[in-house]
């Protein structure tokens, strides 16, 4: 496939490379639990950058959530890994992946991710999008009927009328981005990075989620969020036709996407269930590891 690798400094294991930056190049880090590499590949003129595991029987896609990257997985990779050949991606725009604006909504970033599929050769992957990739990855499996052998989604917007809290909300219906500008996105994701229970990503996966989003990035994602308005109406109306089996995980504890989102999308998927896990907030990826790859792997095997 047409990539270009990002070379890991040497010693860089378990660190950052300083030298790196969001923009140019982006922060190049491995992790002695999982081995998580960052390359870089060209799609549709966008550079995007993905991490990818070993060969497998079967495939699977899995989107970074907002405002995290392809480190989001970390703890959970190994035992992925283990099931299916793994392409982790950061979506345009999002941590160290080229933006674009026309691709800043869950509509072009599902035809997006049909893209990703057929740039590395992937006939019949699973599909994992948390957060951002919940309602990107339906759009993706209501334009593509039978290319994903399933989807888990989560911890995103996805009811209709809006149902979001918090910052989420103050995002969502922000009418003017300049005072996220002003702030900086590294403060905001410093912010948002606290609130996970249970779990600190180390001090290097913390250090590229903020240089994901450093600067004006963060704004610059902003838009995203803010296209529920307008996409999210339109992907309750297909629902009812996605015939992929997808699984929605998400935490009962939520306090940005209450768990309404995750029995919105439950009750109108023809093969859809809502998996709610107790003692998790909205990144529950990372504060209940376990159990989430549990859940993800099981659906694979279905």
């Amino acid at each position: 496939m047409p990539a270009v690798p990002a070379s890991p400094h040497p010693g860089l294991v378990g660190g950052v490379d300083a030298d790196a930056c969001i923009g140019g190049e982006s922060h190049v880090m491995t992790t002695f639990e999982t081995g998580i590499i960052p390359r870089f590949t060209t799609i549709d003129g966008v550079r995007i950058r993905y991490a990818e595991s070993g060969p497998a029987a079967v495939d699977a896609i899995l989107l970074s959530p907002w405002p995290e990257t392809v480190y989001a997985f970390d703890q959970v990779w190994p035992e992925l890994a283990g099931r299916a050949h793994l392409v982790a991606v950061d979506p345009p725009g999002f941590g160290g992946s080229e933006g674009r604006e026309d691709l800043l909504n869950p509509k072009a970033l599902g035809d997006f991710i049909i893209r990703i599929a057929d740039e590395f050769g992937l006939e019949h992957p699973h599909l994992v999008g948390p957060d951002i990739g919940t309602s990107a990855a339906l759009f993706a499996a209501a334009a593509a009927p039978g290319r994903f052998a399933s989807v888990v989604v989560g911890s995103g917007g996805a009811a209709v009328p809006i149902t979001v809290t918090g910052p989420l909300q103050d995002w969502v219906f922000a009418t003017d981005l300049q005072p996220y500008r002003d702030i900086g996105g590294a403060a905001i994701v410093d912010a948002a990075l606290d609130t996970i229970s249970g779990y600190t990503p180390p001090p290097a996966v913390r250090a590229d989620y903020i240089a994901g989003y450093a600067g004006d990035r963060f704004a610059d994602t902003i838009p995203y969020a803010q296209s529920y308005q307008q996409w999210l109406p339109v992907l309750a109306d297909l629902l009812p036709g996605i015939t992929t089996p997808v699984r929605v995980i998400a935490g009962r504890d939520d306090q940005v996407v209450p768990p309404v989102n995750a029995t919105y999308l439950a009750d109108r998927l023809p093969y859809g269930r809502a998996d709610l896990v107790d003692g998790a907030g909205h990144f529950v990826w990372e504060e209940r590891p376990d159990e989430y790859a549990a859940l993800v792997t099981e659906w694979w095997r279905r």
